[in-house]
């Protein structure tokens, strides 16, 4: 008797190296992209910095770290950092006011759902439009000024057109205007605790104040951790409102606008771009110290 044995025909031989290689090819593109718009003008930024360029010109003269001396060394250009300090004050206050309300409106609480709404609406307002809507509150003889005339008030100070309280005013919107986000934020981490927590606080006789620190607090600090980062970042950054309310008159520049400035309108890009070199160091830095300080760690509530 003889027995024929039926041999397995492989498949294509190509299909094994398709399968192997498709995951990669659905973030090609992605990563192309990223690289492309994101890590190429990076290192043309770093090469920009160690030159003395117009911007225009095809001829780029190397100065090696001159204009990295010249950031730090010229009061006109690192002393603009200061005015980052009012928006970082005024983002640990919109932290504060956005856990607080968060915390509050995470329990039980008549029109939570409105009060919410109202919360996060500012953040959903185009920045340009803010800045305009604030510059009609701070002009002199404004909205501002009336509300304050009803409570006696005749003589308020100049909102914007004040070098000592311009930034204030600033910060002040700012505020306003990203209270919002950080509220989302530390709403949605509170939510997250687990429910039956909250109860067992209750029956062992805890108040509000003290579920606050012995759950709330300690659940979402990585949150709060995130929120830092934001502030930082967020209060080196300030563009929008400055430019449109004051154009950086007054000593309200920041650095983004010197920057700017300094790139566009006073043709030296080579600094310019030195300037954003430097505060995208600032900004890794800061985030390396906060990542030191406060490092991510699973937190169990129990």
């Amino acid at each position: 008797m003889t027995t024929t044995s039926v041999a397995t025909v492989p498949g294509p031989a190509g299909r094994g190296l398709v399968a192997k290689l498709t995951p990669y090819l659905f973030v090609v593109g992605a990563v192309g992209l990223l690289v492309l718009l994101t890590y190429l003008p990076a290192v043309n930024m770093l090469w920009y910095s160690v030159t003395d360029w117009d911007g225009l010109s095809p001829d780029k003269t190397v100065v090696g770290a001159q204009n990295y001396v010249d950031v730090f060394t010229d009061p006109t250009i690192f002393g603009v950092f200061l005015v980052s300090l009012y928006y970082f004050v005024g983002s640990f206050v919109q932290m504060a006011i956005a856990l607080y309300f968060a915390a509050l409106l995470s329990f039980s609480t008549r029109f939570s759902a409105l009060f919410r709404g109202i919360l996060f609406f500012p953040y959903l307002i185009n920045g340009v439009a803010i800045g305009f809507v604030f510059l009609y509150l701070f002009q002199p003889g404004g909205t501002l000024d009336a509300v304050l005339g009803w409570f006696g008030v005749t003589d308020p100070p100049q909102w914007l057109g004040d070098a000592s309280i311009a930034n204030v005013s600033l910060a002040a919107t700012s505020v306003w205007r990203y209270t919002g986000l950080n509220f989302v934020l530390f709403l949605g981490a509170i939510q997250s605790i687990p429910h039956d927590i909250y109860e067992a606080a209750d029956l062992d006789g805890a108040n509000r104040w003290q579920q606050f620190w012995a759950l709330i607090f300690p659940g979402i600090r990585r949150i709060i951790g995130l929120s830092f980062i934001l502030a930082v970042a967020g209060a080196l950054s300030v563009y929008e409102i400055p430019l449109i309310m004051t154009g950086g008159a007054n000593g309200t520049a920041t650095f983004v606008i010197q920057t700017l400035q300094t790139a566009f309108q006073f043709r030296s890009v080579g600094l310019a771009s030195a300037m954003a070199v430097v505060l995208l160091a600032i900004v890794l830095v800061i985030t390396w110290i906060q990542r030191r300080v406060f490092p991510d760690e699973k937190v169990e509530l129990s």
